[in-house]
């Protein structure tokens, strides 16, 4: 579940270019500087740079759940999900990502472990994000996080 959201300033015209040109990725060879941008803000406990890198539109699913907007994510859902990244720990997978001009979408495949509220935590995860890219660079529009117990 990590994923930059902060691109190059310069962009050309061939917006079919790889999306890790756009969007750096964890694990793949870029900057860090650009890497792991909104799961460090929630690792770091960081409200205010978490919602910076979310559109005010913002989808956010899980637990077959909805939040439909920035605001109702930062008054609902996302202090525990501060929290848990706080207590947890979680790797990379898989990773696929593709881009379209100014819409890219990421889906990571992982796993988180620890101890969240006395409880152990081994949840096999998947994370879909979709991404704009705006006059202020990308943010993401839509997140999608399910998970599952392992085999």
């Amino acid at each position: 579940m990590i994923v930059s959201v902060h691109a190059p300033r310069h962009h050309t015209q061939d917006d079919r270019r790889p999306l890790a040109r756009e969007v750096p990725l964890h694990g793949v060879g870029h900057d860090s500087r650009h890497q792991s941008t909104f799961h460090a803000a929630l690792d770091a406990g960081d409200r205010d740079a978490a919602l910076a890198l979310l559109t005010p539109d913002v989808i956010v699913l899980e637990e077959g759940g909805a939040e439909r907007s920035r605001e109702e994510y930062a008054g609902h859902h996302l202090p525990a999900d501060i929290a848990f990244a706080g207590a947890t720990r979680s790797e990379v997978a898989r990773r696929a990502a593709a881009v379209e001009g100014d819409v890219a979408w990421i889906m990571t495949e992982g796993r988180t472990t620890g101890r969240f509220d006395d409880r152990a935590v081994d949840r096999l995860t998947a994370e879909t994000m979709v991404l704009t890219r705006g006059a202020d660079g990308w943010r993401i529009r839509h997140i999608h996080w399910s998970s599952r117990a392992p085999n």
